[in-house]
């Protein structure tokens, strides 16, 4: 937040704020809206899409905020703008051809459609900031060299662990540290959640149970851990990553890592699960410099030869105007991949499927999704998890079992299929 603030406050007094367009109506959207428009200075929210203008509506009516026009023309979009009246539409092209957004949000967590936006803001020369591991993990190196070839940026979003991790791994980095893993600490993961277990849980919090679902069952977790490997080179030490248990701080668990076996692999992302402080995200570097470890003893970090460092938090939609700020001012990315995928994350069976069933995709009944080496899920062909909804099972999978191309028929026409057969021939 330092010097965003400054820049932002400049902004302000000089009337010139960062104009934003939202993709998406669910509770990121309502909370990026809310702290963008109440709370943020330098910034406003020129325009939100979304495909139910209903949904919209009651959006912007939740929040108190009822001076708003709809939207179908894109004088009508201009002149809300120069109204200084915020536009709600059903048509995402407004955003992306207007030359009176200067960057887009992405709060949608879908993938095909977050597909087919993202391409279109980096054919129109826009600026894209994503809150969606999901689309990230599986075809983010791709739109990063696409973002990088049109000359705007493409990046994952703080407020959600991904972000917030490389903010600190760069911290780490900054200090002259050799970061050998990042974390993540969990309240809870079982394979097994699915919507119905996940009803009540998604009822009290305002999201939907198949989110809730995706947060349960570790599918969430590797896909952002996917994204952490993939901006920094890092893999996992075993498919599905170590996963450790403990109630312990992970102050007090860099016993569980062999420095040489994460040194070995250029460093490892990974999960903890029932660690303090949680929800958080920690990060065990190394240092060969005497001095540094001297002073790292003195701020009792410890004798290494891992060192602690953690957040004991992420905060959602709170966040995201920083990035907004960093991408639009900075030129700065937060988090994207820097050349090809390193860690993926594939399709695992979570009951008996049968051939003919429809996989239902991404916090479903049908499976749920673990983080592998790209080299390995290259070599025995697994389905990326980000790819699985609507594809059709050709042949019985047994529970537990990953799922291969081989096992299903993809559906017909999607971009993120056409995306990710671009990326694996461009980066391989």
């Amino acid at each position: 937040m330092i010097l965003i603030d400054t820049v932002l406050e400049k902004r302000e007094r000089d009337n010139n704020p960062i104009k934003v367009g939202i993709v998406g109506a669910g509770e990121m959207a309502k909370g990026l809206v809310n702290q963008i428009t109440k709370h943020t200075s330098g910034m406003v929210v020129v325009a939100t899409f979304n495909r139910n203008l209903e949904r919209l509506m009651n959006l912007y009516k939740s929040l108190g905020i009822n001076n708003y026009k709809i939207v179908k023309t894109i004088a009508d979009f201009e002149d809300a703008i120069n109204s200084k009246i915020p536009a709600i539409t059903q048509n995402v092209n407004l955003l992306i051809e207007s030359k009176e957004v200067d960057i887009i949000v992405d709060l949608t967590g879908a993938i095909d459609f977050s597909s087919n936006l993202t391409i279109k803001a980096i054919n129109n020369k826009k600026d894209i900031l994503s809150f969606n591991a999901e689309l990230d993990a599986t075809i983010g190196p791709i739109l990063k060299y696409k973002a990088d070839q049109a000359g705007v940026k493409y990046s994952v979003a703080e407020g959600d662990q991904p972000g917030v991790t490389m903010n600190l791994y760069r911290q780490v980095k900054s200090m002259g540290f050799k970061p050998l893993l990042c974390g993540n600490i969990k309240g809870m993961l079982d394979l097994y959640r699915n919507p119905t277990t996940q009803e009540e849980f998604a009822k009290h919090w305002g999201m939907s149970p198949i989110m809730a679902t995706n947060f349960a069952d570790g599918t969430k977790v590797a896909f952002e851990q996917a994204c952490i490997a993939n901006a920094t080179g890092m893999k996992v030490a075993k498919r599905g990553m170590l996963g450790y248990e403990s109630k312990e701080h992970v102050d007090n668990l860099t016993h569980l890592y062999d420095v040489d076996q994460l040194e070995k692999l250029g460093g490892i992302v990974d999960y903890i699960v029932g660690a303090k402080p949680g929800p958080g995200v920690y990060i065990y570097a190394t240092s060969n410099d005497p001095h540094s470890k001297k002073y790292l003893e003195y701020g009792k970090l410890g004798k290494g030869p891992l060192y602690s460092f953690y957040i004991p938090y992420h905060l959602l939609f709170f966040e995201i105007p920083m990035s907004i700020a960093r991408m639009v001012d900075f030129d700065d990315t937060i988090i994207a991949a820097k050349e090809g995928p390193v860690v993926e994350v594939i399709a695992v069976a979570k009951t008996n499927l049968k051939k003919g069933d429809v996989i239902d995709g991404i916090g479903g009944y049908k499976t749920y999704g673990v983080c592998e080496n790209s080299d390995t899920s290259r070599k025995e062909n697994l389905l990326p998890m980000g790819l699985g909804e609507e594809c059709v099972l050709v042949k019985n999978v047994s529970k537990d079992q990953v799922i291969t191309f081989e096992d299903v028929e993809l559906p017909k026409g999607r971009l993120c299929d056409k995306l990710w057969k671009e990326q694996y021939k461009f980066f391989n």
